[in-house]
């Protein structure tokens, strides 16, 4: 048997269905088929029960699965170990960032990166919180960057820095006569959110007031990007939240919005880089944060007079 049939077990089984396995595989559906009767044949089992919708491994076929991702595991590791070197690091960096800090973070550092580590290759993969967890724990990233805290024994998590939040608003926005915010200002039914499932709305949803006053336009708006709630605000419909790194260009790029910084103690998150598999890509682990940590503006290397919101 080869790496490369154990990889198509291990999707078939994720996915449930041969076809879908197929696609994500980059095969087609008779060659993953083929591939896997073959397994089958040699080792004189069945794998997966084809007469169920969707598949399922048999008995054996589910010890046979487990022991599969564990060899595709290890796999990993020995390709990892050949293209470390003490003189140069090189080979892939797979790393998920959640979507509130991809667009702002990662153009801070990256140049800097590429240019001391040339042979690395970063691959970035924009993820909610909880897929970035999952494809830890499947071994799927090297990674991450998030802003919630872990508690997952496999795991391991580094700060990084500790985030402002700031108020985005409207120019005819009741708010904008007041110096600084407090989070008494914040109510539910008149701010712009982004969808369940991402981390800074549950954020912000946990200091804003929720009250029943009625909306103040009747406007639905569901979005995963802050960058489109940005924009409803310059077309000046009420306000958001926002992380501070997300208006560092405002004199140049958001000249249609104002934007209020907090009195103190100021409502803020930290952002997180976590990892997996502690023995192995270390050095590369040390080099991507400290690049990161080296990029990043004054105001964000220090806590002082903030509250982090978890």
């Amino acid at each position: 048997m080869t790496l490369t049939q154990l990889s198509y077990i291990v999707a078939v089984d994720k996915y449930r269905h041969f076809a879908t396995a197929a696609e994500k595989s980059f095969i087609t559906q008779p060659t993953l088929s083929m591939q896997i009767q073959k397994m089958e044949d040699m080792m004189g089992v069945t794998i997966f029960d084809r007469s169920k919708t969707p598949v399922v491994p048999t008995e054996i076929g589910e010890k046979i699965i487990a022991q599969a991702k564990i060899i595709l595991k290890e796999s990993k590791q020995l390709t990892d170990i050949a293209n470390f070197t003490e003189s140069e690091l090189k080979g892939t960096f797979k790393v998920g960032i959640i979507p509130t800090i991809a667009p702002y973070l990662v153009p801070l550092f990256l140049r800097s990166f590429i240019k001391k580590h040339p042979s690395v290759e970063l691959i970035f993969e924009e993820l909610l919180t909880k897929e970035v967890l999952e494809k830890l724990g499947n071994d799927q990233l090297d990674a991450a960057i998030i802003a919630t805290p872990v508690e997952k024994s496999f795991i391991y998590v580094e700060d990084l820095f500790v985030e402002p939040f700031v108020g985005y608003l409207s120019h005819s926005h009741p708010l904008t006569e007041k110096k600084k915010l407090t989070v008494e200002d914040l109510n539910r039914s008149n701010i712009w959110l982004l969808n369940e499932g991402h981390c800074f709305r549950d954020q912000a949803v946990k200091l804003c007031k929720d009250d029943e006053r009625p909306k103040r336009t009747a406007i639905e708006f569901k979005s995963g990007n802050l960058e489109t709630l940005k924009r409803l605000v310059e077309q000046n419909f009420g306000m958001t939240l926002l992380p501070w790194t997300a208006v560092q260009e405002h004199d140049e790029c958001c000249v249609d919005a104002v934007i209020k910084e907090f009195e103190n103690p100021v409502p803020s998150r930290k952002v997180r880089l976590v990892y997996g598999r502690k023995h192995l890509k270390q050095t590369i682990i040390k080099e991507f944060r400290e690049s990161i940590c080296n990029s990043l503006p004054v105001i964000l290397k220090t806590t002082e007079k903030r509250v982090l919101i978890e």
